[in-house]
């Protein structure tokens, strides 16, 4: 469109065929942004039927810049702060060059009191994970350019190191931590990675072809946190009036249903593929959740209870 209106600056009265060449667009492309200018920018463009071609019919000065309301910029101040947490990672270059080329468009003044939006919103991450920049830089790229890996990796709970060959499919970051979607070669099967326990990593000099169907979305689906299973469980909560209010809150899970309890606790229904991450759940609400199915998820957040009180005996040698 910039390029349209300096050919009409020019006096030169320029048809779509013309610039459709000139702009290597076909001529509906060009119709389509005349029309723009004239009926969203304002711009007087008028098509001069014995020139054969478009004109200003008034003086305009610059081409207009980019368009933003109050709400679009607070957005963005929004979105700005938000990414803080990309800060030193592979995707900060690209992310910044985008603000900054944003910032470039704005006009000179803007009728909103930055000050002000700026001590209005705040973000603070009180566990943030740590990453290995260079392992993460790595990984990114390997999965936007399709390079086989090697990784050598260490389980939680275990010291031994092992080493996979992984096809690293896609990064996602759920619920704040990071994790790598990986074709694992050694298991022959789809696999979650957390870039913290990757120890080391290398290219191997293949490259792989992602499968079309595979999505994160579509993995997670029926998944609590980032465990997915072959199970299908539903899933049936109790939450006492003291807390009934801090699930009400938030949406926990796309097939989740809420019913309401005269007492004013909270019934929460799920279907889910696997009980670990749920069980963890339950277990951080101290008692005030209560699980009534399946019978196999109760048994396992009472087995838990029990583990707790061993380790936190009371009476004589109890931990001070």
């Amino acid at each position: 469109m910039l390029r349209i209106h300096q050919a009409l600056q020019a006096g030169d009265f320029p048809n779509a065929a013309q610039l459709a060449v000139e702009l290597e667009v076909c001529s509906k492309t060009v119709a389509r942004d005349i029309e723009f200018m004239r009926d969203r920018l304002d711009l007087p463009v008028e098509y001069d039927a014995s020139r054969f071609g478009y004109h200003y019919t008034q003086p305009v000065g610059a081409f207009p810049t980019l368009q933003i309301t109050d709400g679009e910029l607070f957005a963005l101040l929004v979105a700005e702060k938000a990414l803080q947490q990309y800060r030193g990672t592979h995707f900060e270059k690209p992310l910044v060059s985008a603000f900054r080329k944003m910032a470039a468009s704005l006009p000179d003044a803007v009728s909103l009191n930055l000050a002000d939006w700026e001590q209005t919103i705040a973000f603070r991450t009180s566990a943030e994970p740590i990453l290995n920049l260079e392992v993460f830089d790595t990984l990114a790229r390997a999965a936007a350019q399709r390079r086989q890996l090697r990784i050598r990796y260490r389980k939680p709970g275990r010291s031994q190191e092992e080493d996979r060959v992984v096809d690293p499919y896609q990064l996602a970051n759920i619920n704040g931590e990071w994790f790598l979607f990986a074709f694992d070669h050694l298991r022959n099967d789809l696999r979650t990675f957390a870039p913290a326990r990757i120890q080391k990593l290398e290219e191997t000099g293949r490259v792989f072809t992602r499968p079309q169907k595979f999505s994160v979305e579509q993995r997670l689906r029926d998944s609590f946190g980032v465990l997915s299973g072959q199970g299908s469980y539903r899933v049936v909560l109790r939450f006492l009036p003291a807390v009934a209010d801090f699930i009400r809150e938030k949406r926990w899970h796309p097939s989740q249903e809420l019913r309401e309890l005269k007492d004013g606790g909270l019934e929460l229904r799920l279907k889910l593929s696997s009980l670990e991450e749920i069980k963890r759940w339950v277990l951080t609400w101290g008692g005030q959740a209560l699980v009534l199915e399946p019978p196999e998820l109760a048994e396992a957040v009472r087995a838990s209870a029990r583990a707790l009180l061993r380790a936190h005996p009371v009476g004589p040698g109890a931990a001070s």
